[in-house]
């Protein structure tokens, strides 16, 4: 799968703000694939690994998570229409995405698809959980929806789709209000992503609480193996 990941950072079209990003994505990727094997073959041997060692792999792929959010923090505060449409996303990535990335809750639903040893207690805490996740995740909605009506910007996608240089520099920026209102839109935007982004990881990380070391091995096996198959299913 490695070889078929690759090869997609054309899809930045050139543009410089997100060429950069794009090939640290593909290195994170074959990273991601790696850990994967990792993963499945420690699930596969938890009987046979202490709840450290698990614990330890557990907190390294929440470190590998965390690598990608520092650097996608920096494309952010670069160009953060960006991150709505990522040229180095697949279509079908694409088309699942919320506020520049999964829905946090995504984490929740993996969990219950995927462990079927889950006990009472388990149950309860992903269930709180998910209901505290969504709250939070129709509050980052409507946020961006207030920015976008308080500046009257364009549809989201279209500014995403170009970029958002012309729409900042050129065609928005006739006057200094409609330059202030586009700054507006960007400095709020910039903060709805990044609360979106530590939605997200925060959500990951409460999971990894809630359940025990060989489950939450097999929680991370199952996000990564999703995200991989999202991006080879629209790349074959």
């Amino acid at each position: 799968m490695t070889k078929g990941l690759k090869g997609t950072s054309s899809s930045t079209g050139g543009n410089g703000n997100g060429d950069s990003f794009a090939d640290f994505y593909e290195g994170w990727l074959v990273r991601q694939e790696h850990y994967l094997d990792e993963l499945v073959s420690a699930y596969q041997h938890s009987d046979e690994s202490s709840d450290d060692d698990l614990r330890e792999l557990v907190s390294r792929i929440l470190a590998h998570y965390q690598q990608y959010y520092e650097e996608k923090a920096k494309i952010i505060e670069r160009n953060v229409f960006l991150v709505f449409y990522p040229p180095w996303f697949t279509s079908l990535e694409r088309a699942f995405l919320w506020i520049g990335g999964f829905k946090p809750g995504l984490a929740c639903r993996i969990v219950t698809n995927s462990i079927s040893d889950l006990s009472e207690d388990h149950i309860q805490s992903l269930d709180r959980l998910m209901k505290e996740t969504k709250l939070k995740e129709r509050t980052l909605n409507d946020e961006l929806a207030r920015i976008q009506e308080s500046v009257g910007a364009p549809p989201l996608l279209e500014i995403a789709r170009r970029g958002g240089r012309r729409l900042i520099h050129g065609e928005q920026a006739e006057n200094a209000d409609s330059d202030s209102a586009m700054a507006s839109l960007k400095s709020g935007m910039e903060a709805v992503v990044t609360a979106a982004d530590s939605l997200r990881m925060a959500t990951a990380l409460k999971v990894t609480d809630v359940l025990g070391p060989a489950q939450s091995v097999k929680f991370l096996a199952e996000a990564a193996r999703l995200q991989l198959r999202l991006r080879s299913w629209d790349l074959e």
